[in-house]
């Protein structure tokens, strides 16, 4: 397993070049590895100003991957996100032009304020790797990975993601205010010119696809599988959801768990990176009942006893 501890060893600049920029926020920048990794996708879920967007376009100027930025409105055509093809009079023909979704990393700003319609075509590209633009598949370009953006606090004007698109998200993440000595830090950092300017990538579009390659490999043991299913079937029967967590969910976290063990220097899975990341992959997944919501218990919460009453797997050593 050499070769993957040789690309792994890419993994921590990228994480100490975020960190020039985004103060006190490793936690959020390792999960968005681990979703990268694992080809996954991102639902950022904050208020405004606490660093969501700089977090997405310094990940792609780390990696130096092609950054592009959807702005969502309400007035925001399927067609604005995908591209569209425009009539040359010159040729005679239909030439397709690409839209922001051709992108190698994709930030969805604010995803609850366009329609449903466009919404799908976005998430349509996650789930698929692909568009449909007038009768013709466009493969997109990989890596290929999407940030959303949601605001938590204004509801007015917006289209909430609903249970079956919120499911493409293989991580859902809040950025948090900073603490004390952290915002010091960032306003003497950015007092003369932003951190995001002098940074520089360190790690190639090619070692990327070849990273996520490697974590594919991640070796999972029949015991972490069933420790996955058993939480997945805590949310089947907790009597607080009203809808437990998909299948996909299930693969989602298994995918995240290699991502987590492959970036903390291993090549398997162990039970505590399934503990770890159970809250953040399934916490968006499951519906709560109307009581539950009443009594003001989260998704979060309901995650946390449900792998309290999970047994967790011990490794028994040989005789």
């Amino acid at each position: 397993m050499a070769e993957v501890i040789v690309y792994n060893e890419k993994i921590n600049p990228v994480i100490q070049n975020m960190n020039q920029v985004i103060i006190g926020k490793e936690e959020v920048i390792t999960l968005s590895l681990v979703a990268l990794l694992a080809k996954g996708h991102v639902l950022l879920e904050d208020v405004p100003g606490v660093g969501k967007t700089m977090l997405v376009r310094t990940l792609a100027k780390s990696l130096d991957c092609d950054f592009k930025r959807i702005q969502f409105t309400p007035d925001l055509l399927p067609s604005d996100v995908t591209g569209i093809s425009i009539y040359n009079p010159k040729e005679m023909e239909f030439e397709f032009r690409g839209g922001p979704i051709l992108g190698n990393i994709i930030l969805a700003d604010e995803i609850n304020r366009t329609s449903p319609k466009t919404q799908s075509a976005l998430l349509e590209a996650m789930e698929e790797q692909s568009v449909s633009v007038d009768g013709r598949t466009i493969t997109l370009n990989q890596p290929f990975f999407v940030m959303a953006t949601q605001n938590p606090i204004e509801y007015e004007g917006t289209y909430p993601l609903p249970e079956a698109q919120l499911d493409r998200f293989i991580l859902k993440l809040k950025m948090g205010y900073p603490a004390f000595a952290e915002e010091i830090d960032l306003l003497e950092k950015t007092s003369l010119k932003h951190p995001i300017e002098t940074i520089q990538a360190v790690m190639s579009n090619a070692e990327l696809t070849m990273i996520q390659a490697e974590v594919d490999d991640v070796y999972v043991d029949r015991s972490i599988h069933t420790y996955i299913v058993n939480i997945v079937n805590g949310t089947r029967e907790h009597p607080a959801i009203y809808l437990g967590v998909s299948p996909r969910g299930s693969i989602a976290l298994m995918k995240a768990a290699k991502a987590y063990a492959y970036i903390h220097d291993r090549d398997y899975v162990l039970p505590d990176d399934v503990k770890y990341l159970a809250p953040f992959v399934l916490g968006h997944r499951i519906i709560l009942t109307s009581e539950a919501k009443f009594n003001g218990e989260t998704g979060e919460n309901i995650m946390e006893s449900i792998l309290r009453a999970t047994h967790i797997p011990v490794r028994r050593e040989s005789d």
